[in-house]
């Protein structure tokens, strides 16, 4: 099942109770910069509508994560999805995708016997492949270096796929990439000797990324206790270790995470640039036993709250301010005046909260009994069909594809009209506060990449996730509001952004 699996993510990681008042900074709090994650290049390893399928299968498989769902969608229902996609692509986008060490079309045909009533188990597929140099690394777009202390770049990866902070561990300190990830609650970096574990490729080890062990750090201890994650998609495992840590000039000496020793195919090749991740969700939700970065800086008494607050950038602005600040909020990126707290509601340790309210072009929804879980580690925004099919009737431009084999999708304008760009055309209400999305942001990727003016997937997609009232809210959302989690008061709080400026 790891041909599967390695299939339903190819390309992608492509990683309250009381009444308190949010606080910025003031006395001792670190702050984070996030960069916005991004391509090396602008070749696209995939046909956009298959990443677009992979983000929305990712999305379904993190919410059934996120929120305990006994329910699980199967890899063979998943598997099915990328397949019926492959069998519609239009010939000459077929055509452009072929790359002999990754004929994913092909492969969706050979993995076809695994769900035998998927039509492309019988379609004329042809290969899929990359550009002829096949140069398909993943791009970054540095973060600029913040002023606020103790805070860290976030690097934006590829068109905003992920965001990624800088982080020094073992003796003599080296720097680690981490995906910065609200969803999950632990962190990890490959191990020297890390091992790709799809036996489906001839590929070995966990590619040129940075490693830690023994041969690397004077200060490593290996404590030698298994841990094992699973994500939307992917999966690492490994044994929990103690080493130095410092982030944003931070020190936290023996501190306990874990190592990869073996990783799935969505971490290990070269494009991908990020080496492990960390984890801001709350630690009860912690696969490794442990306790997260924030709440150890809280312990150790380096941050006077156990506060993670985000900036996440938009490529499109042209420049990336994006940062993650522990302890604190950062007063220079959000408008105080609009400042609004709301309870989490998640009982798994997940940072969830009541949406009051939806609008679209202007239209209230009327919807009063929707929740959302916000994930920085979601690119899209992903809700019930029948939220998601009535958000797009009020969407200019917005259009359903039902492909013929039954996996229709919506599409919106790559480049919204003047007129939707000057109002709103989507808003959730959080504490009595509406928030805006940007109208460049409900766009996803181009139907045709050669025709970037045309059609794109929507960043609003339907996903099976739960019941007809939950929505799992990522970075379609999020680049719109300035977000802080407090662990001690169980709140989330949103405001606007400032305009940017490089304080």
């Amino acid at each position: 099942m790891r041909l599967t699996l390695a299939l339903l993510a190819a390309g992608l990681v492509l990683l309250a109770l009381h009444d308190v008042n949010a606080h910025p900074a003031g006395s001792p709090f670190i702050s984070i910069p996030i960069s916005r994650i991004g391509s090396r290049t602008d070749v696209l390893p995939l046909p956009p509508t298959i990443v677009h399928q992979q983000h929305a299968n990712r999305a379904i498989r993190r919410f059934e994560h996120l929120t305990g769902s006994h329910t699980h969608t199967s890899d063979d229902v998943l598997l099915a999805n990328l397949q019926r996609r492959a069998a519609a692509l239009p010939a000459h986008i077929q055509k452009r995708f072929y790359h002999p060490g990754l004929d994913l079309l092909h492969r969706l045909s050979i993995a076809g016997k695994h769900a035998p009533d998927s039509p492309v188990s019988n379609a004329q597929a042809r290969p899929a492949t990359f550009k002829a140099d096949g140069d398909v690394r993943e791009g970054v777009t540095p973060g600029r270096k913040p002023t606020f202390p103790h805070t860290i770049a976030l690097d934006i990866q590829s068109k905003d796929i992920g965001y990624i902070g800088k982080v020094q561990i073992g003796t003599p300190p080296r720097d680690f990439m981490l995906l910065m990830d609200s969803g999950s609650a632990d962190l990890w970096v490959g191990a020297e000797g890390c091992q790709d574990d799809d036996l489906w490729d001839d590929f070995e080890g966990c590619g040129d990324h940075t490693f830690l062990g023994p041969e690397s750090s004077s200060t490593f201890n290996d404590t030698k206790k298994p841990w094992k994650i699973e994500y939307g998609t992917g999966a690492v495992s490994g044994t929990l270790v103690t080493d130095n840590i410092a982030i944003a000039g931070m020190k936290l000496p023996n501190h306990k995470f874990g190592v990869a020793k073996n990783e799935s195919r969505e971490f290990t090749p070269d494009y991908i640039p990020f080496d492990g991740l960390a984890g801001f969700a709350k630690s009860d939700i912690s696969r490794q036993g442990t306790i997260t970065l924030v709440e150890a800086l809280h312990q150790a008494g380096r941050i006077p709250r156990a506060i993670v607050s985000y900036h996440i950038p938009r490529l499109a602005d042209g420049h990336n301010y994006g940062e993650l600040t522990l302890g604190a909020l950062n007063p220079a990126r959000y408008r105080a005046e609009t400042l609004v707290q709301v309870r989490n509601i998640s009982p798994f340790g997940f940072w969830e909260a009541r949406v009051e309210s939806v609008r679209v072009g202007g239209k209230d929804m009327r919807w009063k009994n929707r929740t959302a879980i916000f994930d920085t580690g979601t690119t899209l925004l992903v809700a019930p069909k029948a939220d998601v099919d009535a958000i797009h009737r009020h969407i200019p431009g917005a259009w359903y594809d039902p492909d013929p084999y039954g996996l229709g999708t919506w599409t919106v304008p790559c480049v919204p009209a003047p007129s939707s760009s000057k109002k709103p055309v989507f808003a959730l209400t959080l504490g009595g506060r509406a928030f805006n999305v940007d109208a460049r942001d409900i766009p996803f990727l181009p139907i045709d990449e050669a025709d970037p003016q045309g059609n794109c997937t929507s960043g609003i997609t339907a996903g099976d996730i739960g019941g007809a009232e939950q929505w799992l809210v990522g970075d379609v959302f999020l680049k719109n509001v300035y977000m802080s989690t407090d662990v001690g008061s169980d709140m989330i709080s949103f405001a606007k952004l400032k305009p940017a400026s490089g304080k």
